[in-house]
């Protein structure tokens, strides 16, 4: 495995936290609060591995140039120009979710989940779509 695998497999972990948000999501609604902490946790763990891959790869890689062109380019930046700024975000509210669960403050943790999951859901999603945009469909990218 190389730098240049990277991509590939943190993108996975982003599917994976993805799955685990959505699956937490629905056994809280069902009243199943073990199981939607062990899928959150779950999530939390395969974000953190993403996030981890991710700086270790654009470290290593540098700057990736998408390699699309037409109307795909548009539509590329548009998505990358709203998942950037709210995955920064994120990682904030998410951190403003945990913290009160941790410390079973569940009204404070309710409040923060209604704005960071959203959120959460949108960059997971967004961020496959990049990836299989930038390195599948239109790739790979043009590397400086």
């Amino acid at each position: 495995m190389t730098v240049y695998d990277l991509p590939k497999l943190y993108t996975i972990f982003n599917a994976c936290a993805l799955l685990h948000i959505i699956i937490g999501l629905v056994l809280i609604k069902m009243n199943r609060q073990k199981g939607h902490i062990v899928c959150m946790t779950i999530a939390l763990l395969f974000s953190t591995a993403f996030l981890g891959c991710y700086l270790y790869y654009h470290y290593n890689a540098g700057h990736v140039q998408f390699a699309g062109t037409g109307l795909s380019r548009p539509i590329y930046f548009t998505i990358l120009l709203t998942h950037i700024p709210l995955a920064v975000v994120n990682v904030v509210l998410i951190i403003m979710t945990v913290i009160p669960a941790l410390r079973r403050r569940y009204d404070k943790h309710k409040r923060m989940a209604k704005w960071s999951v959203p959120i959460w859901l949108y960059v997971s999603f967004t961020g496959i779509i990049i990836y299989l945009m930038c390195y599948e469909w239109y790739g790979p990218p043009i590397r400086p």
